[in-house]
């Protein structure tokens, strides 16, 4: 029995060889190392795609209140859209958004922002008072829709 149990525990030792242990913190290390050195010399991002140019846009406001009812307010002051609606709760999601990133850059809560479609058929919403920018890409059919009803 005791032969057995030496013959497990040198095998158990042996499942993960040391080294490719340590490659794989010496990977970890190297790729923290990029990415430190990458935010540091604020190196431009590349890999990613340049939104497409814009093909309409429309002025809204997002009233919210605090219950999670969130209106879309046209420029005429006329409501366009509410959160409680059937499918709009996406717009409610994206009000608490902005609402933090305004916040926190000490922005008018109340701004007005931009919803656009692209020439590539995708939804967009800009935000000029925080220079934010939110496409509407992977959130759904549905979440998508809720703005994409606003641009004529």
């Amino acid at each position: 029995m005791t032969q057995m149990t030496n013959q497990m525990r040198d095998r158990d030792r042996e499942m993960v060889p040391r080294i490719l242990v340590q490659a794989m913190f010496a990977l970890m290390a190297t790729s923290l190392v990029l990415v430190g050195l990458a935010v540091w010399t604020d190196r431009d991002h590349v890999g990613t795609r340049s939104p497409a140019q814009i093909e309409t846009s429309v002025t809204y406001i997002l009233d919210g209140t605090r219950d999670g009812t969130v209106s879309v307010v046209a420029e005429d002051g006329s409501v366009v859209a509410n959160s409680n609606s059937d499918m709009n709760g996406f717009i409610g999601v994206i009000w608490r958004v902005l609402a933090r990133e305004r916040m926190l850059q000490n922005a008018p809560e109340n701004a007005p922002i931009q919803v656009v479609r692209r020439l590539n058929g995708q939804i967009a919403i800009l935000d000029p008072a925080t220079n934010t920018a939110i496409e509407l890409v992977g959130y759904g059919p549905d979440n998508v829709a809720a703005f994409a009803r606003l641009v004529p």
